[in-house]
Order: structure tokens, then sequence, then C-alpha cells
């Protein structure tokens, strides 16, 4: 009995230590070859990799999770191969203090993965070289989903993860594989890293916290005080938007952030949703008729 116990204990404390919640969908209705017992394994050994490895060396409690969604989709499949191709939709949340209330974080896709896997196939974790483009590609947005956590409630808290990010960016561009090669396009995984690491647009990660930790976080005690703080982290974005406005890190923002803030400026004085209105319009132009919504909400 005693043995039993300080193996549950041992396991539960485990499950305590990693970082993520994360819940994995596979969707393969765009393919008609072959078993779906495939699928429905990669799924799991997507969803057990996510939640089993230690990323980080911080403590976590298991309420202290990091809520995330992996959505896969995949286009084509080779079964005698295993190569699959499609794309991923990344998705994080992080709580918002002394509330009920839960707020994006990231909601991105990925549209450059391509990896191989069998049935059967484990995929192994590894800090010091790349083992598959599959592990590698998980690898690269787990720590992008801790890193951009951590910078919403300490300024720059995410740094460690951020360079984990870039030492698994730098070994998967020396396999070749479509996704990890600067300048390849403007959204590929080297983008999004670059975004929150070179000087010109990493005021994104000031704006992480100051939105987050200064904005939504006081919303709960102080309204009014809350959303002043997130009215002046949008002047920032303007300021990114002159010196880099193909950054995806203006579109990432934007897609977390935009019906949110619709809401959070519902309740705004008219001179106040004006203002946040003619910011955003400046960097997102072509999204004019969500962000007229700002100035159709009624106060209350």
């Amino acid at each position: 009995m005693m043995v039993v116990l300080m193996c549950a204990f041992t396991t539960a404390a485990q499950e305590e230590a990693t970082e993520l919640n994360c819940e994995v969908e596979v969707n393969s209705d765009k393919i008609s070859n072959g078993s779906r017992d495939v699928f429905n394994e990669l799924k799991q050994a997507i969803t057990d990799y996510m939640n089993t490895t230690k990323w980080t060396n911080a403590t976590f409690g298991t309420n202290e999770k990091i809520y995330c969604k992996l959505m896969l989709t995949l286009s084509s499949w080779d079964n005698a191969t295993g190569a699959m191709e499609g794309d991923l939709q990344i998705q994080s949340q992080r709580p918002v203090y002394n509330s009920s209330y839960t707020t994006a974080v990231i909601n991105f896709k990925d549209t450059k993965v391509k990896f191989f896997y069998e049935t059967g196939q484990q995929l192994v974790f590894s800090e010091l070289e790349m083992e598959d483009n599959l592990t590698a590609i998980l690898n690269f947005w787990a720590y992008m989903i801790i890193a951009m956590d951590f910078d919403t409630f300490e300024l720059n808290g995410g740094d460690p993860y951020y360079e984990r990010a870039a030492q698994i960016v730098r070994l998967a561009q020396s396999s070749g594989e479509s996704g990890w090669k600067a300048f390849e396009d403007n959204t590929n995984r080297s983008a999004v890293l670059s975004a929150f690491t070179e000087k010109q647009t990493s005021p994104i990660r000031q704006i992480l916290y100051d939105y987050h930790r200064m904005g939504l976080d006081q919303m709960v005690v102080t309204v009014d005080k809350g959303r002043s703080a997130i009215t002046h982290t949008l002047e920032n974005l303007a300021k990114i938007y002159d010196v880099a406005p193909m950054s995806v890190c203006l579109t990432m923002f934007k897609d977390a952030k935009l019906d949110e803030l619709i809401n959070v400026y519902s309740k705004a004085n008219t001179t106040e949703k004006e203002t946040v209105y003619e910011m955003l319009y400046q960097v997102y132009p072509s999204d004019n008729t969500r962000l007229e919504q700002i100035k159709k909400t009624e106060n209350s």
C-alpha cells in the first residue's frame, strides 16, 4: 500500500509540475484514404507530449497550468510514407486577476506544417537536437505559449523561453524543412519569433504586459483605470506599425484581441471610443467594419 501511495503521490507531483493544459484536435475530414486509427493515435500522442513534457524549471500548480489548444487540420496524408501536411491553429488563454474571465493571448494559424507520423511512433523531447519536424513544431509553439504567457504577468518575463524557441529555430533552419527559414515569408515560425525578439518590434512584449497586467487585471478593481491603461498600450501599436507595418505581431494582436477590445470599450465615453477607433484604424484599416463596432456600442 505504501508503494502504491508513493507512486500515486509522485505521479501527482509530476502532473502538477508540468506547465501546459493543452487540448488537441486533429481534423482529417479532407483525407479519404486509409484507416482513421493513425489520426486518433496522432491526437493522443500530441496531447501526451504537450501535457507531460517539463518545459521549464518553473513550479506550476495544477490550477496554474497554461490553457492552450492546438487544432491540426490535415490536408494530405501519404499512408505509405507517413507524410502529413496541413495547418495548425494555436490558441492560448490566461486568467484575469480576481475574476472568472479568461482572455486570449494567442490565436494564430501556422500554415507551414509538414511532418512524418506513423502508427506507434513515439514523440521524443530533446533540448539539444532536432528529433523530427513534428516535435520541433510542437516545441516551438510550447515555448512561444509559455513565453508570451510569462510576458503578460511580468515585464520581459518570457526571456528564457524566447531563447529556447530561438534555439529550436536555429536547429530547424539547417534541416531544410518549410516554415523555419528567415525571410521565407512574414508569417512563418521564424518571422513570429523575430517579431517578439527584434528591437524594432519587441515593444509588442511591453504591450502584452501593459494590456494584461496593468489593464485587464486592474479593471476588476477600477474599470476606468484599467481601460485607460489599455488605451495607452494601443498607442504603442501605432509605433510598431510605423517601423514594421507588415510585422506578424500586429496581426497576432488583432486576432487575439479585437473582439475583446470592442467589449472593453462598450461602456467607455464617446471621446475615448473615438480615440481608440482612430488608433486602431491607423494600424488595421482593412478591418474598418469591425472597428466601427467600437463607436457604435452604447454606453450603459
